[in-house]
């Protein structure tokens, strides 16, 4: 028998949670009420990370369960999905952006204005947000530079960590800023924030020349080799990540594994000392509560991506094609 529904003020909206006992990890013994608490007690952190961002929602509605898996373009028969356009019946406080697909389709995705927004998708199955790098003020030019550190199979969150420092030395060099945070798996995401002047092809462009750069300084770690099978090293930095619909989870967003990890945001101080399984939904409200967010700086500077288009030009570099 399903669990009477709660209603939950949040700021100046009541939203409504139906089904709050429904298991969601049930591994851990979570249930969607306490997902719903996890974002209400990290909503500061949530919302930076989303705030009036087209937002794609990864909703799994039935919870984390063994064998659950995730519907794709090839298979729709998942028990979780992707969801780019806003859902229908969608309050008419929840903000939207337009945004225009590779395809050349158009489409009005969530932006989250306010936390109420977040726990409404919440309450719909979202463990996971995926914003576009841009702001709804202007969905053509990217505010954020977004740096993807992926392992390789096989590869430790310990091999990246070295690839980690190397990308903030070379970004101290380059007089910008860097803010990191973990995956909820192996890898860690860098952002930089940047002035909102340049294309999605300028930002892949300059993922890159700092990818090559990476490479130069490490051979032995990373790679900026596109295809997979002809990667020989354990890091490959990612500048497609850069590309138009192409997005990252948000920081505070649920890995949807048994453990219900989460995506960390780090100081550069803290890389050598932690591990992914650090952060959870449990453990990560008290080190919220603790310390705060360490990106609340993110929106604060914003830095020009002159110095690595000018790398990019003296190496040569094209904007790497969409994939």
């Amino acid at each position: 028998m399903a669990s009477t529904a709660e209603e939950i003020q949040v700021g100046r909206r009541t939203v409504r949670v139906s089904s709050p006992d429904k298991p969601y990890f049930p591994e851990r013994g979570l249930t969607k009420l306490d997902v719903v608490r996890y974002f209400l007690a990290v909503g500061d952190g949530i919302l930076r990370a989303l705030r009036d961002r087209p937002t794609m929602l990864e909703r799994w509605p039935r919870g984390v369960f063994e064998g659950a898996t995730i519907a794709t373009r090839q298979d729709n028969r998942g028990d979780a999905f992707y969801q780019k356009r806003v859902p229908s019946g969608a309050p008419g406080w929840v903000g939207t952006a337009h945004i225009t697909f590779p395809s050349g389709r158009t489409a009005d995705e969530v932006a989250p204005g306010e936390l109420a927004v977040v726990i409404w998708a919440v309450n719909l199955g979202t463990l996971r947000f995926h914003p576009w790098p841009v702001t709804r003020a202007d969905v053509e030019r990217p505010d954020q530079l977004r740096i993807d550190l992926d392992p390789m199979p096989g590869v430790g969150f310990d091999q990246v960590v070295p690839v980690a420092h190397e990308v903030h030395r070379f970004l101290d060099e380059l007089g910008l800023t860097g803010y990191p945070k973990t995956t909820g798996g192996r890898g860690l995401h860098v952002y930089v924030p940047i002035e909102p002047r340049w294309s999605f092809g300028d930002c892949r462009r300059a993922v890159l020349a700092l990818g090559c750069e990476l490479q130069r300084r490490r051979p032995d770690l990373v790679t900026t080799t596109w295809w997979r099978e002809q990667r020989d090293r354990p890091v490959f930095i990612d500048y497609n990540q850069m590309a138009r619909d192409h997005t990252m989870a948000s920081a505070y967003s649920i890995r949807p594994t048994p453990q219900a990890l989460v995506s960390a945001p780090l100081d550069w101080a803290e890389l050598d000392d932690v591990r992914p399984e650090d952060f959870d939904v449990v453990s990560m409200p008290a080190r919220f509560a603790e310390r705060g967010d360490p990106h609340a700086g993110l929106d604060e500077d914003r830095f020009s991506l002159d110095p690595l288009l000018a790398l990019a030009d003296r190496e040569g570099l094209a904007a790497p094609p969409e994939r």
